[in-house]
């Protein structure tokens, strides 16, 4: 699909570990960047801690190209934190977010500059058609109808971080320094003209997914509690209902005593009540800690992430600088 309006565009992709799929993530990349008129663009890489041969390609690939741009961190800090530092380092009037598996095709970037074109600030690839298991599928549907349901912003269902931010976006979310990031949530937070395009959801080119389903987990809960209060407003309503149980309960055991001569039985009855009582406190216990956990987090200031190598238009430097989000 051709372009004929003349924007720059930066490709932005965290790596973890991709050796096997990076040849054909290069090659598929520049085809389509190839496609788009003006630039001069550029593909910011973000390797995030690879035990691989990632960084070597990915260096050789930068010394043929100049397009290419690679940052290589000091350790693993998580897709979430390699994606925040590729946005740090993007430089085009609009930035491209997508996967390095694959799964986000590059051939749909063309649609999506087009689509930006149009007068939009984001626009978000709704998948479909996934290719993973029946589980999976399942628990992203439930998951992202979850949290639309308790965020208060309206966040689109089946958008993943794969999409284009115009430059006035990225700098806004550049701007948020939370540490538990949920990106997508974020770009729907910063708010401007936004709009869904139906991508087919492609199989991983090759390896295996570098998110476990404890990952997956963890993404799920930061985006829930970095945008909901929900779960917190559900203890305090589950507290009123137990106390109005609990009165109820009284009025009648004060009835039975004086009215009908006898007091209420069933101590199995009622170890069954308090070890449900005991349990919910602790599950919201455990929700508060969250939050809690959290406000510790953003309490300490660190930066989200530390550089270790930077190559731009075929130089290598290191640095031991921290490098954190906030405008250009």
């Amino acid at each position: 699909m051709e372009v004929n309006v003349t924007v720059r565009i930066s490709v932005a992709i965290p790596i973890h570990n991709e050796e096997e799929v990076l040849p054909e993530l290069l090659h598929r990349v520049r085809a389509s960047l190839d496609g788009i008129p003006g630039g001069p663009h550029d593909v910011v890489f973000v390797d995030d801690g690879s035990q691989d041969r990632t960084f070597e390609l990915l260096g050789a690939a930068a010394a043929r190209d100049p397009r290419i741009v690679v940052v290589s961190l000091s350790r693993n800090f998580g897709h979430q934190a390699a994606l925040t530092a590729a946005l740090d380092q993007a430089s085009g009037d609009a930035v491209v977010v997508m996967d390095g598996d694959l799964q986000d095709p590059p051939e749909e970037i063309p649609r999506l500059v087009a689509k930006l074109l149009e007068g939009f600030d984001v626009v978000y690839a709704q998948r479909v058609g996934r290719k993973e298991n029946v589980f999976f599928r399942v628990a992203y549907f439930i998951f992202y109808r979850l949290i639309a349901s308790l965020s208060k912003l309206k966040l689109p269902v089946d958008a993943g971080d794969f999409g284009i931010m115009s430059r006035r976006v990225v700098d806004e979310i550049r701007r948020s320094p939370e540490h538990n990031r949920y990106l997508r949530g974020l770009r729907t937070w910063v708010g401007f003209k936004q709009t869904g395009l139906p991508v087919e959801r492609a199989e991983r080119f090759a390896g295996r997914s570098k998110y476990s389903v404890r990952a997956l987990i963890r993404l799920a809960l930061d985006g829930i509690f970095a945008f909901s209060i929900a779960p917190l407003r559900a203890s305090a309503v589950l507290g009123a209902v137990a106390v109005l149980l609990s009165v109820l309960f009284a009025l009648y055991a004060i009835y039975a005593r004086v009215v009908l001569d006898r007091s209420p039985q069933g101590f199995t009855s009622l170890i069954v009540v308090v070890t449900f009582l005991a349990g919910v406190n602790l599950f919201f216990l455990g929700i508060i800690g969250e939050y809690v956990g959290r406000v510790y987090e953003e309490s300490k200031a660190r930066p989200l992430y530390v550089i270790d190598k930077l190559i731009r238009q075929g130089h290598d430097r290191r640095t031991g600088r921290e490098r954190r989000t906030g405008p250009r």
